[in-house]
């Protein structure tokens, strides 16, 4: 059985934000869109009929499959034969900024979600990131690029496309933005990093991050963005 503890202490914390914003389902229907290596996927699995798709063949090597679940390979192309109005919830983590066909990816995502569904998205939020460049790895002048409106980078998925929060609606308009959540406001200026992998440390500052994560002048400066819309 596989352990959220085998992660990054980052990443950690990024899973179980997630996980508590979003909520626990049973007997859904979801789908996981650009699910990585399943760790979401598994999570949901356990309790509801889960379908991930992941174009990378590398980030399947090593699948979280304590679950069961469907795991498709492809892109967007591979909702075209499933019908309209399929899953009750639809995932989006970390994917919109890595392509360039934002809209057409939103609005896929969201014909093949319920009347009354969810769809999850997850993405860096600009200011957020000008904090950590500023503050943790300090590189002011990438903080100044990102100012003056320039793409980011990731050193594992290449080129960061920023786009804002009310985006996903222009793509999507029978989306509803119901919840805007920061995450991770405090973990990327902590400069003593030697304490991140510390489980009573974590759970500490989890809880101080999930009690601002609601209050707007702490989520405008948080790494990312926890986008919840509602399907009219």
């Amino acid at each position: 059985m596989r352990s959220i503890t085998e992660l990054p202490a980052w990443e950690r914390l990024l899973k179980k934000m997630t996980w508590a914003q979003l909520g626990s389902f049973s007997g859904k229907r979801i789908l996981d869109f650009g699910s990585g290596c399943g760790i979401t996927a598994n999570h949901y699995a356990k309790e509801n009929s889960v379908i991930a798709i992941e174009p990378s063949t590398e980030m399947l090597k090593d699948s979280w499959k304590d679950h069961c679940y469907t795991q498709l390979i492809g892109d967007i192309s591979a909702l075209s034969a499933v019908a309209d109005d399929s899953f009750d919830v639809v995932i989006c983590h970390n994917v919109l900024e890595y392509v360039e066909n934002k809209a057409q990816v939103a609005a896929e995502l969201c014909r093949v979600l319920k009347p009354g569904g969810t769809l999850s998205v997850i993405k860096h939020n600009r200011a957020g990131r000008v904090m950590q460049m500023a503050v943790l790895l300090d590189d002011l002048d990438k903080a100044h690029s990102l100012l003056n409106g320039n793409d980011g980078m990731a050193s594992q998925f290449g080129v960061i496309r920023y786009y804002d929060d009310e985006d996903v609606v222009r793509w999507a308009p029978e989306l509803t933005l119901t919840k805007c959540l920061g995450i991770r406001t405090f973990w990327d200026l902590q400069q003593n990093q030697a304490k991140h992998g510390d489980e009573e440390w974590q759970s500490r500052m989890m809880a101080l991050e999930m009690r601002v994560s609601d209050m707007e002048e702490y989520r405008r400066i948080a790494f990312f963005h926890h986008l919840l819309f509602t399907k009219g």
